[in-house]
């Protein structure tokens, strides 16, 4: 089998939720009012204020940096001829695989990702390791071993038939 073919299933995922964006960027929004207040018109903020430079540090920090973070944040899935690929990033430099020989069983799941998980990202919980960005689908992977890992997956039904047709062609 040549190693550069294509892959079956590919899909890109970004934290693009609106009330993840609300929450992110409340930071910004105070850091400007903050520095506007403090620095720009000259009234310190609180009874104890801290000096401009560290205020203008937790902005830079807070205000630009967490938004830029969760703007890079992702996760990317890929099924080949070897097996499953995730990379959660930037958290993953490489591809975690999970070859067709070790996985048992595929299946499209909606699942509860609070519940069963306690949301979203890389999480470990009651039911395994789950790996999701959004949403309530994904594909439950059985391992040989006994572990069980979910890839979140806004298109479930074409992952899991990607991943179950690997596994009919690798007994």
């Amino acid at each position: 089998m040549c190693r550069n073919a294509p892959p079956w299933f590919t899909e890109k995922q970004r934290f693009r939720q609106w009330w993840v964006w609300l929450l992110v960027l409340w930071g910004p929004g105070f850091f400007i009012w903050a520095i506007l207040q403090q620095v720009i018109m000259g009234a310190p903020i609180g009874n104890n204020p801290t000096s401009d430079l560290v205020l203008i540090l937790l902005a830079v920090i807070f205000g630009a940096g967490l938004p830029g973070f969760i703007f890079v944040c992702g996760l990317d899935t890929e099924v080949n001829q070897h097996g499953v690929r995730i990379r959660f990033r930037p958290f993953h430099r490489r591809w975690v695989v999970f070859n067709f020989e070790s996985i048992q069983t595929a299946e499209a799941i909606t699942y509860s990702p609070l519940k069963d998980y306690g949301g979203w990202g890389i999480k470990g919980g009651r039911k395994g390791k789950a790996y999701n960005v959004s949403g309530n689908t994904g594909v439950l992977l059985t391992m040989k071993n006994g572990e069980r890992i979910l890839i979140g997956s806004r298109d479930h039904e074409a992952l899991g038939l990607r991943t179950q047709q690997g596994l009919f062609k690798h007994p």
